[in-house]
């Protein structure tokens, strides 16, 4: 039970709202930058690991710097993210491209650590898939995730997150659940503060992570999160974009 509770857990990453789960399926990621500062950003839903925890704090705030609007997002001891939800076909626009300004580490996370697995920031892709493949064992906590939650839980998620040390694009299990892979596209303190701009090819990472291609892109998500350390930390989310290949 202990172990399926864990499993659960991570699995309501995707599921797991703190407001009734809306049916409107966005054509693409609503860029952070087409809202106003000082508020949630329009065609995101709060989204909480566990009742119990508290949430993140996020909010949309004009960059200093470049003069447009980002989300901003504060963790003290909390572990919410926002996400939206999406309906693509991942061969049609593969690559996944955004901005993060990560203002400092989060001391003593390891992501490899369950009790400590925590990161000043995620980008997070869930994904459908064909659950026939999956051990009985995985089916079944699907399915009790989603009777649990009442609503759909992925077939699988796709981390992308910034950690303490690297190597650069190493593939992570989640402590939690096999469902869950992370790929470290940031690490250290180098560049902590300053605008850092990445560009993936989610498809071959997913293919990388899971051993198969991926299903239909169902949402997209961003998570800030220091419930396992105790820590505060701050962090700048710039817009997210699905693009095709490049020719």
């Amino acid at each position: 039970m202990r172990r399926l509770s864990l499993l659960l857990l991570a699995i309501l990453l995707g599921a797991c709202a703190t407001v009734p789960e809306r049916t409107f399926v966005a054509p693409d990621v609503t860029p952070f930058s087409d809202n106003r500062p000082g508020r949630l950003p329009r065609g995101w839903q709060p989204f909480a690991l566990a009742r119990h925890k508290a949430p993140t704090h996020y909010e949309t705030t004009v960059d200093a710097a470049g003069g447009r609007v980002v989300l901003h997002a504060r963790a003290e001891r909390a572990a919410s993210g926002l996400k939206q939800r999406l309906d693509i076909d991942p061969t049609l626009r593969p690559r996944v491209a955004w901005e993060w300004r990560v203002m400092q580490l989060i001391e003593g996370a390891d992501n490899t650590d369950r009790h400590a697995e925590d990161a000043p920031v995620r980008l997070l892709l869930f994904f459908d898939g064909d659950r026939s493949r999956l051990p009985a064992h995985e089916r079944a906590a699907l399915q009790l995730a989603e009777l649990i939650s009442g609503r759909p839980v992925p077939y699988a998620t796709l981390m992308y997150i910034w950690s303490n040390r690297g190597p650069v694009d190493t593939v992570i299990e989640s402590p939690y659940t096999r469902r869950i892979q992370m790929i470290v596209v940031g690490a250290g303190a180098e560049q902590l503060g300053q605008w850092k701009r990445f560009e993936r090819d989610y498809v071959a990472d997913y293919r990388r992570a899971f051993g198969e291609a991926p299903g239909r892109l169902i949402g997209v998500g961003i998570l800030t999160d220091t419930d396992n350390t105790g820590a505060v930390v701050e962090a700048f989310y710039g817009d997210i974009r699905l693009q095709p290949l490049a020719r």
